[in-house]
């Protein structure tokens, strides 16, 4: 996702360096208006879009071409966008706590030995899991959503407009996946492991075992900078570790799942009759199992773990997280560096084990792959990073061993701070 966004700025740069004048459409799940007036519309002099469908993108095109309603079209576009530009500069960097300010609003946690959770090994497993397996551990929610049935399920298949199509499409994706699941179609695998754990201010410190002295890997965690109403906390990963000066090890855990294996050649078979509505379904229901996987491998996990024996959770529970734990990936919301995923990669030995690779940005592939850490504290919790300050950013870059001109290419839709040249 931050690549793409990045790449999105560059684009615009080279439109504008080309001296081009086409209309530029921004579009996608990973986009939105604000990013598009604040990071794209200014570095470049013509019409830049925000379509938050792809449906909408005929009346827009129409309003572009029409010479009469072009003008005013073209101008009401650049006011929302410098409306959203000055509203982003107001809060700008003034709704930001100094980094300093941000470590010290750090939560207090409780680090009684019943909160450090111990694992029944260390080290590093590789796991084939069986289709049949994952089948239960499905949240077919997001399935529907991919379709465009905004509703849950299975509260979507009796929606008053589109439970009828939405009824249609399930009895199709059951049909396929009971095909995928009888003849083994697809192929998951799994790799995780547990490691000793301390934190050390922002980073986290991960050793083969519970004895060892010296770390096998630095993490590097990114704090909340915001001045939030009501919320006292500005809280990073590295939070949910014990801290190194209580002088006991904690531990933390990591993982890599996918359920991609074998499904180029499923693919195939449905494009070589044309049929792009399997195709799509295939692609959906392997994602589907990847997400299943990791659900079902993190079960698993809290039990060897020691504390997730007799959960007795419903899929319900299990897709409400009511249990203990969480399961972070690099990239996304509480730590959106995505350069921090080729540490997971080097500790499990993901693509020895598992055949996921990374791409040159970090992206998994076979696309239909989970990855992510795993914390056991009974307090940890999800949240977003939000936006941060340039202190932070040059603390991080350090802490990194990274220049500060990559550190802000990586989390430039992070950045709470004009970059010189953008």
């Amino acid at each position: 996702i931050t690549p793409s966004l990045d790449e999105m700025v560059h684009v615009a740069r080279e439109m504008k360096r080309l001296d081009m004048r086409t209309p530029l459409l921004i579009g996608g799940a990973t986009t939105s208006r604000k990013h598009t007036s604040i990071k794209i519309a200014p570095h470049y002099d013509h019409p830049v879009i925000h379509v938050k469908d792809a449906s909408l993108v005929a009346n827009v095109l129409g309003a572009l071409m029409n010479e009469d309603d072009r003008p005013d079209y073209e101008a009401r576009n650049r006011a929302t966008q410098q409306r959203d530009r000055d509203l982003y500069a107001m809060r700008g960097e003034k709704a930001l706590l100094d980094y300093a300010q941000a470590r010290a609003h750090a939560p207090t946690l409780d680090w009684s030995p019943e909160h450090l959770a111990q694992p029944s090994f260390f080290g590093v497993r590789s796991l084939n899991m069986s289709l049949e397996e994952l089948v239960p551990y499905i949240d077919w929610t997001p399935f529907f959503i991919t379709w465009g049935f905004k509703d849950v399920y299975p509260r979507v298949l009796e929606h008053a407009e589109y439970g009828t199509q939405a009824l249609e499409l399930f009895e199709h994706a059951k049909l396929l996946l009971e095909r995928i699941v009888s003849n083994k179609l697809l192929r998951p695998r799994a790799v995780y492991g547990f490691f000793g754990a301390k934190s050390q201010g922002d980073d986290i410190l991960l050793f083969e075992g519970p004895d060892a002295t010296e770390p096998i890997e630095r993490l590097s965690m990114l704090r909340q900078q915001r001045k939030r109403p009501g919320e006292p906390l500005n809280m990073s990963l590295a939070d949910f570790i014990a801290p190194e000066d209580l002088g006991v090890m904690d531990s933390m855990g990591a993982f890599a799942v996918s359920a991609g294996e074998g499904l180029p050649e499923l693919l195939a078979e449905f494009e070589a009759d044309n049929d792009d509505y399997m195709s799509i379904m295939a692609k959906a229901l392997a994602d589907r199992l990847a997400e299943a996987s990791a659900e079902a491998l993190h079960a698993r996990v809290r039990r060897e773990w020691g504390y997730g024996e007799g959960e007795g959770l419903e899929n319900e529970d299990l897709i409400l997280e009511k249990y203990r734990g969480i399961r972070p990936a690099p990239g996304y919301p509480a730590c959106p560096d995505h350069t921090e995923k080729a540490k997971l990669w080097k500790l499990l030995d993901v693509e020895a084990r598992s055949g996921i690779t990374l791409t040159e940005h970090f992206a998994m592939s076979p696309g239909a792959s989970v990855s992510g850490w795993y914390f056991a504290h009974p307090e940890a919790r999800y949240f977003r990073v939000g936006m941060i300050g340039q202190d932070q950013v040059a603390d991080y870059a350090q802490r990194k061993d990274m220049s500060m001109e990559e550190a802000q290419r990586w989390l430039r839709p992070y950045l709470g701070y004009e970059v010189e040249g953008d």
